[in-house]
Protein backbone atom coordinates (compact mmCIF):
# COMPACT_ATOMS: atom_id res chain seq x y z
CA UNK A 1 0.00 0.00 0.00
CA UNK A 2 2.51 2.04 0.82
CA UNK A 3 4.77 1.81 -2.20
CA UNK A 4 1.69 2.34 -4.52
CA UNK A 5 1.07 5.74 -2.61
CA UNK A 6 4.43 6.70 -2.91
CA UNK A 7 4.62 5.74 -6.74
CA UNK A 8 1.34 7.54 -7.11
CA UNK A 9 2.80 10.64 -5.16
CA UNK A 10 5.81 10.39 -7.18
CA UNK A 11 3.92 11.03 -10.53
CA UNK A 12 1.44 13.35 -9.92
CA UNK A 13 1.86 16.18 -11.97
CA UNK A 14 2.44 19.47 -10.10
CA UNK A 15 -0.54 21.93 -10.10
CA UNK A 16 1.33 25.21 -11.69
CA UNK A 17 2.03 22.65 -14.46
CA UNK A 18 -2.02 23.03 -15.54
CA UNK A 19 -3.35 25.60 -13.59
CA UNK A 20 -1.92 29.49 -12.85
CA UNK A 21 -2.13 29.57 -9.09
CA UNK A 22 0.51 32.98 -8.90
CA UNK A 23 -2.32 34.34 -6.54
CA UNK A 24 -3.60 32.99 -3.05
CA UNK A 25 -6.07 32.21 -2.39
CA UNK A 26 -6.74 30.89 -5.71
CA UNK A 27 -10.72 30.30 -6.48
CA UNK A 28 -12.64 28.28 -8.50
CA UNK A 29 -16.15 30.06 -8.58
CA UNK A 30 -19.18 30.08 -10.01
CA UNK A 31 -22.97 29.30 -9.25
CA UNK A 32 -24.26 25.55 -8.20
CA UNK A 33 -25.95 24.86 -10.96
CA UNK A 34 -25.94 26.22 -15.06
CA UNK A 35 -29.36 28.11 -15.53
CA UNK A 36 -28.88 30.13 -18.51
CA UNK A 37 -26.69 31.05 -20.75
CA UNK A 38 -27.37 34.94 -19.38
CA UNK A 39 -26.98 33.82 -15.66
CA UNK A 40 -23.64 31.50 -16.66
CA UNK A 41 -22.27 35.03 -18.69
CA UNK A 42 -23.18 37.50 -16.12
CA UNK A 43 -21.35 35.80 -13.02
CA UNK A 44 -18.51 34.43 -15.15
CA UNK A 45 -17.77 38.72 -16.17
CA UNK A 46 -18.47 39.55 -12.73
CA UNK A 47 -15.91 37.02 -11.47
CA UNK A 48 -13.56 37.75 -13.82
CA UNK A 49 -12.13 41.13 -12.08
CA UNK A 50 -10.90 38.93 -9.09
CA UNK A 51 -7.58 37.83 -9.84
CA UNK A 52 -8.18 35.23 -7.39
CA UNK A 53 -10.57 33.86 -9.38
CA UNK A 54 -8.71 31.11 -11.85
CA UNK A 55 -11.66 28.60 -12.96
CA UNK A 56 -15.30 28.96 -13.83
CA UNK A 57 -17.20 26.29 -12.15
CA UNK A 58 -21.19 25.23 -12.82
CA UNK A 59 -22.94 22.16 -12.35
CA UNK A 60 -24.86 20.90 -15.17
CA UNK A 61 -25.62 17.79 -14.07
CA UNK A 62 -27.22 17.85 -10.92
CA UNK A 63 -27.61 14.72 -8.75
CA UNK A 64 -30.23 15.44 -6.25
CA UNK A 65 -31.53 13.30 -3.48
CA UNK A 66 -35.42 13.25 -4.43
CA UNK A 67 -36.86 13.03 -8.47
CA UNK A 68 -39.16 15.96 -9.41
CA UNK A 69 -36.47 18.75 -8.24
CA UNK A 70 -34.62 20.71 -10.69
CA UNK A 71 -31.47 18.09 -11.62
CA UNK A 72 -29.70 19.97 -14.17
CA UNK A 73 -30.08 21.91 -17.63
CA UNK A 74 -27.74 18.93 -19.27
CA UNK A 75 -25.60 19.43 -22.56
CA UNK A 76 -27.32 22.49 -23.56
CA UNK A 77 -25.70 24.07 -20.61
CA UNK A 78 -21.90 22.57 -21.65
CA UNK A 79 -22.26 25.46 -24.78
CA UNK A 80 -22.92 28.14 -22.06
CA UNK A 81 -19.34 27.02 -20.92
CA UNK A 82 -17.73 27.21 -23.94
CA UNK A 83 -18.93 31.16 -24.19
CA UNK A 84 -17.12 31.81 -20.85
CA UNK A 85 -14.08 30.95 -22.57
CA UNK A 86 -14.83 32.72 -25.49
CA UNK A 87 -15.48 36.02 -23.43
CA UNK A 88 -13.27 35.63 -20.29
CA UNK A 89 -9.75 34.43 -19.88
CA UNK A 90 -11.43 31.61 -16.83
CA UNK A 91 -11.15 27.92 -17.45
CA UNK A 92 -14.04 25.84 -17.15
CA UNK A 93 -14.70 22.98 -14.87
CA UNK A 94 -18.27 20.68 -13.79
CA UNK A 95 -18.84 17.57 -12.51
CA UNK A 96 -19.68 14.42 -14.52
CA UNK A 97 -21.03 11.72 -12.81
CA UNK A 98 -20.71 8.45 -16.08
CA UNK A 99 -18.85 8.25 -18.66
CA UNK A 100 -21.09 9.70 -21.00
CA UNK A 101 -20.88 12.97 -19.07
CA UNK A 102 -17.21 12.25 -19.75
CA UNK A 103 -17.64 11.91 -23.23
CA UNK A 104 -19.67 15.15 -23.86
CA UNK A 105 -17.35 17.24 -21.74
CA UNK A 106 -14.09 16.18 -23.97
CA UNK A 107 -16.35 17.14 -27.06
CA UNK A 108 -17.24 20.42 -25.74
CA UNK A 109 -13.39 20.66 -24.92
CA UNK A 110 -14.11 21.31 -20.71
CA UNK A 111 -11.06 22.06 -19.50
CA UNK A 112 -11.51 20.52 -15.84
CA UNK A 113 -13.41 18.23 -14.42
CA UNK A 114 -14.56 17.39 -11.02
CA UNK A 115 -16.25 13.69 -9.49
CA UNK A 116 -18.61 14.31 -6.98
CA UNK A 117 -19.42 13.29 -3.41
CA UNK A 118 -21.83 10.99 -4.40
CA UNK A 119 -19.81 9.96 -7.17
CA UNK A 120 -16.54 9.11 -5.34
CA UNK A 121 -18.73 6.66 -2.91
CA UNK A 122 -19.36 4.13 -5.45
CA UNK A 123 -16.16 2.64 -6.36
CA UNK A 124 -18.02 1.34 -9.43
CA UNK A 125 -18.99 4.62 -10.97
CA UNK A 126 -15.53 6.23 -10.36
CA UNK A 127 -14.54 2.98 -12.42
CA UNK A 128 -16.14 3.31 -15.19
CA UNK A 129 -15.48 7.09 -15.06
CA UNK A 130 -11.36 6.39 -14.94
CA UNK A 131 -12.36 4.24 -18.09
CA UNK A 132 -13.80 6.85 -20.13
CA UNK A 133 -10.78 9.46 -19.32
CA UNK A 134 -8.28 6.78 -19.94
CA UNK A 135 -5.65 7.70 -22.50
CA UNK A 136 -6.93 11.78 -22.12
CA UNK A 137 -4.89 14.46 -20.63
CA UNK A 138 -7.10 16.14 -18.78
CA UNK A 139 -7.32 17.25 -15.00
CA UNK A 140 -9.72 15.71 -12.48
CA UNK A 141 -10.54 17.19 -9.45
CA UNK A 142 -12.08 14.14 -6.87
CA UNK A 143 -14.28 15.72 -3.86
CA UNK A 144 -14.57 13.55 -0.49
CA UNK A 145 -17.44 10.55 -0.33
CA UNK A 146 -20.31 11.80 1.65
CA UNK A 147 -19.36 9.61 4.46
CA UNK A 148 -16.57 9.72 6.43
CA UNK A 149 -14.02 7.50 4.68
CA UNK A 150 -10.56 8.22 3.93
CA UNK A 151 -10.04 4.94 2.08
CA UNK A 152 -13.15 5.62 -0.59
CA UNK A 153 -11.19 8.92 -1.46
CA UNK A 154 -8.26 7.56 -1.52
CA UNK A 155 -9.51 4.86 -3.55
CA UNK A 156 -10.74 6.92 -6.28
CA UNK A 157 -7.88 9.01 -7.06
CA UNK A 158 -5.99 5.61 -7.13
CA UNK A 159 -8.74 4.32 -9.85
CA UNK A 160 -8.21 7.70 -11.78
CA UNK A 161 -4.16 7.66 -11.66
CA UNK A 162 -4.51 3.99 -12.73
CA UNK A 163 -6.39 5.08 -15.84
CA UNK A 164 -3.31 7.29 -16.75
CA UNK A 165 -5.10 10.57 -14.97
CA UNK A 166 -2.32 12.34 -13.21
CA UNK A 167 -3.00 15.87 -13.02
CA UNK A 168 -5.27 15.31 -10.08
CA UNK A 169 -6.82 17.21 -6.92
CA UNK A 170 -8.62 16.97 -3.92
CA UNK A 171 -11.78 18.54 -2.76
CA UNK A 172 -12.49 18.78 0.95
CA UNK A 173 -16.41 19.50 1.29
CA UNK A 174 -17.19 18.09 4.37
CA UNK A 175 -18.99 14.84 6.14
CA UNK A 176 -22.57 14.58 6.48
CA UNK A 177 -23.71 13.71 9.99
CA UNK A 178 -27.02 12.59 11.78
CA UNK A 179 -26.20 15.13 14.34
CA UNK A 180 -26.87 18.36 13.16
CA UNK A 181 -24.22 20.86 13.72
CA UNK A 182 -23.85 24.78 12.56
CA UNK A 183 -22.67 23.31 8.81
CA UNK A 184 -24.70 21.76 6.21
CA UNK A 185 -21.74 19.12 6.00
CA UNK A 186 -19.05 18.47 8.72
CA UNK A 187 -15.49 19.78 8.48
CA UNK A 188 -13.54 16.85 10.06
CA UNK A 189 -10.39 18.50 9.48
CA UNK A 190 -8.18 15.36 10.63
CA UNK A 191 -9.18 13.32 7.10
CA UNK A 192 -8.23 16.21 4.49
CA UNK A 193 -4.99 16.68 6.85
CA UNK A 194 -4.26 12.31 6.84
CA UNK A 195 -4.82 12.58 3.15
CA UNK A 196 -2.45 14.64 2.48
CA UNK A 197 -0.20 13.17 4.35
CA UNK A 198 -0.59 9.49 2.42
CA UNK A 199 -0.49 11.86 -0.65
CA UNK A 200 1.89 15.40 0.09
CA UNK A 201 1.98 16.36 -3.66
CA UNK A 202 -1.86 15.90 -4.83
CA UNK A 203 -3.09 20.06 -4.54
CA UNK A 204 -6.01 20.13 -1.80
CA UNK A 205 -8.86 22.38 -2.72
CA UNK A 206 -11.28 23.25 0.18
CA UNK A 207 -15.67 23.67 -0.75
CA UNK A 208 -16.57 25.97 2.05
CA UNK A 209 -19.77 27.07 0.28
CA UNK A 210 -20.78 22.93 1.15
CA UNK A 211 -19.32 22.47 4.55
CA UNK A 212 -20.91 25.77 5.20
CA UNK A 213 -24.58 24.95 3.62
CA UNK A 214 -25.03 29.07 4.99
CA UNK A 215 -23.74 32.08 3.43
CA UNK A 216 -22.96 33.65 6.32
CA UNK A 217 -20.88 30.82 7.18
CA UNK A 218 -18.51 30.82 3.90
CA UNK A 219 -16.16 33.23 4.95
CA UNK A 220 -15.46 31.24 8.57
CA UNK A 221 -14.93 28.17 6.67
CA UNK A 222 -12.61 29.50 4.00
CA UNK A 223 -10.15 31.24 6.46
CA UNK A 224 -10.46 27.84 8.54
CA UNK A 225 -9.17 26.55 5.10
CA UNK A 226 -6.44 28.72 4.87
CA UNK A 227 -5.26 28.73 8.50
CA UNK A 228 -4.45 24.93 7.67
CA UNK A 229 -2.82 25.96 4.77
CA UNK A 230 -4.88 25.18 2.10
CA UNK A 231 -4.85 27.95 -0.65
CA UNK A 232 -7.35 26.72 -3.03
CA UNK A 233 -11.17 27.70 -2.64
CA UNK A 234 -13.85 26.11 -4.31
CA UNK A 235 -16.84 28.65 -3.73
CA UNK A 236 -20.64 28.98 -5.37
CA UNK A 237 -21.55 32.29 -6.60
CA UNK A 238 -24.64 33.33 -7.74
CA UNK A 239 -25.80 36.65 -9.09
CA UNK A 240 -28.89 36.19 -7.33
CA UNK A 241 -28.70 33.15 -4.67
CA UNK A 242 -31.92 33.73 -3.67
CA UNK A 243 -33.54 33.17 -7.03
CA UNK A 244 -31.20 29.85 -7.67
CA UNK A 245 -32.68 26.35 -8.73
CA UNK A 246 -30.06 24.91 -6.26
CA UNK A 247 -28.48 24.99 -3.01
CA UNK A 248 -29.32 28.87 -2.85
CA UNK A 249 -28.87 28.94 0.97
CA UNK A 250 -24.99 28.86 0.52
CA UNK A 251 -24.10 31.00 -2.61
CA UNK A 252 -22.79 34.42 -2.50
CA UNK A 253 -23.04 36.77 -5.29
CA UNK A 254 -19.33 37.66 -6.97
CA UNK A 255 -19.81 40.91 -4.99
CA UNK A 256 -19.93 39.10 -1.65
CA UNK A 257 -16.62 36.69 -3.00
CA UNK A 258 -14.69 39.70 -4.15
CA UNK A 259 -15.39 41.64 -1.13
CA UNK A 260 -14.43 38.00 1.11
CA UNK A 261 -11.38 37.38 -0.35
CA UNK A 262 -9.91 40.65 0.14
CA UNK A 263 -10.92 39.97 3.93
CA UNK A 264 -8.99 36.33 4.31
CA UNK A 265 -5.78 36.38 6.03
CA UNK A 266 -3.03 33.98 4.01
CA UNK A 267 -0.60 32.46 6.82
CA UNK A 268 2.83 32.61 5.74
CA UNK A 269 4.01 28.72 5.62
CA UNK A 270 7.37 29.55 7.46
CA UNK A 271 7.51 33.04 9.46
CA UNK A 272 11.06 35.18 8.52
CA UNK A 273 11.32 36.49 11.98
CA UNK A 274 14.58 33.98 14.20
CA UNK A 275 12.99 35.28 17.07
CA UNK A 276 9.99 33.46 16.79
CA UNK A 277 11.15 30.49 15.16
CA UNK A 278 13.44 30.23 18.02
CA UNK A 279 10.04 30.52 20.32
CA UNK A 280 8.37 28.26 18.01
CA UNK A 281 11.14 25.53 18.32
CA UNK A 282 11.08 25.97 22.02
CA UNK A 283 7.36 24.88 22.22
CA UNK A 284 7.60 22.47 19.45
CA UNK A 285 10.05 20.99 22.06
CA UNK A 286 8.07 21.32 25.06
CA UNK A 287 5.14 19.49 23.08
CA UNK A 288 7.30 16.90 21.91
CA UNK A 289 8.00 16.14 25.71
CA UNK A 290 4.93 16.23 26.66
CA UNK A 291 4.29 13.79 24.30
CA UNK A 292 6.35 11.39 25.00
CA UNK A 293 5.23 11.49 28.85
CA UNK A 294 1.60 10.54 27.21
CA UNK A 295 2.75 7.47 25.46
CA UNK A 296 5.01 6.46 28.47
CA UNK A 297 2.07 6.68 30.65
CA UNK A 298 -0.19 5.03 28.07
CA UNK A 299 2.16 2.10 27.76
CA UNK A 300 2.26 1.98 32.01
CA UNK A 301 -1.77 2.26 31.85
CA UNK A 302 -1.99 -0.58 29.56
CA UNK A 303 0.20 -3.30 32.27
CA UNK A 304 -2.18 -2.47 34.62
CA UNK A 305 -4.99 -3.26 32.02
CA UNK A 306 -3.38 -6.45 31.71
CA UNK A 307 -2.61 -7.68 34.73
CA UNK A 308 -6.35 -6.55 35.68
CA UNK A 309 -7.59 -8.28 32.80
CA UNK A 310 -6.18 -11.68 33.78
CA UNK A 311 -7.24 -11.40 37.84
CA UNK A 312 -10.39 -10.93 35.72
CA UNK A 313 -10.53 -14.21 33.49
CA UNK A 314 -8.45 -16.10 36.96
CA UNK A 315 -11.67 -15.20 39.22
CA UNK A 316 -14.56 -15.76 36.65
CA UNK A 317 -15.16 -11.49 36.53
CA UNK A 318 -16.83 -10.11 33.03
CA UNK A 319 -14.19 -7.58 30.84
CA UNK A 320 -16.65 -4.64 31.04
CA UNK A 321 -18.38 -3.48 33.95
CA UNK A 322 -20.67 -0.50 32.17
CA UNK A 323 -21.17 1.06 35.79
CA UNK A 324 -17.19 1.55 36.59
CA UNK A 325 -16.49 3.28 33.34
CA UNK A 326 -19.77 5.67 33.20
CA UNK A 327 -18.22 6.38 36.81
CA UNK A 328 -15.42 6.88 35.22
CA UNK A 329 -16.17 8.89 32.00
CA UNK A 330 -18.12 11.42 33.82
CA UNK A 331 -14.83 11.92 36.60
CA UNK A 332 -12.71 12.20 33.38
CA UNK A 333 -15.34 14.98 31.97
CA UNK A 334 -15.64 16.62 35.22
CA UNK A 335 -11.79 17.22 35.75
CA UNK A 336 -11.62 18.55 31.76
CA UNK A 337 -14.38 21.40 32.65
CA UNK A 338 -12.24 22.19 35.41
CA UNK A 339 -8.70 22.25 33.67
CA UNK A 340 -10.44 24.35 30.87
CA UNK A 341 -10.63 21.04 28.09
CA UNK A 342 -13.37 20.83 25.70
CA UNK A 343 -15.07 17.86 27.44
CA UNK A 344 -16.08 16.34 24.07
CA UNK A 345 -12.24 16.48 23.05
CA UNK A 346 -11.87 14.49 26.57
CA UNK A 347 -14.54 12.15 26.02
CA UNK A 348 -13.31 10.76 22.28
CA UNK A 349 -10.07 10.39 23.68
CA UNK A 350 -10.62 8.07 26.92
CA UNK A 351 -13.37 6.14 24.79
CA UNK A 352 -10.49 5.05 22.63
CA UNK A 353 -8.32 4.51 25.21
CA UNK A 354 -10.99 2.49 27.03
CA UNK A 355 -11.91 0.40 23.79
CA UNK A 356 -8.45 -0.56 23.19
CA UNK A 357 -8.00 -1.46 27.27
CA UNK A 358 -11.55 -4.08 26.41
CA UNK A 359 -9.76 -5.77 23.70
CA UNK A 360 -6.87 -5.99 25.93
CA UNK A 361 -8.18 -7.97 28.20
CA UNK A 362 -10.62 -9.88 26.25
Amino acid sequence: MADKLENLNNNLKHIPTWLDIDTAPWVIAGPCSAESADQIIETALALEKSPNVKVFRAGIWKPRTRPDTFEGVGPEGLEWLKLVKQQTRLLTTTEVATARHVELCLEKAVDILWIGARTTVNPFGVQEIAEALRGVDVPVMVKNPINPELGLWLGAIERLYQAGITKLAAIHRGFSGLVQTDYRNRPTWQIPIELKRCLPALPLICDPSHIAGRRDLVERVSQMALDFGITGLMVESHPNPDLALSDSDQQITPSELIEMLDRLKVRQVETTDPAVRDQIEYMRTQISRIDSQLIADLAERMKWVDKIGRLKRDCNVPVLQLNRWEYLLEDHLAQAREAGLEPAYVKAVFELIHANAVKKQL
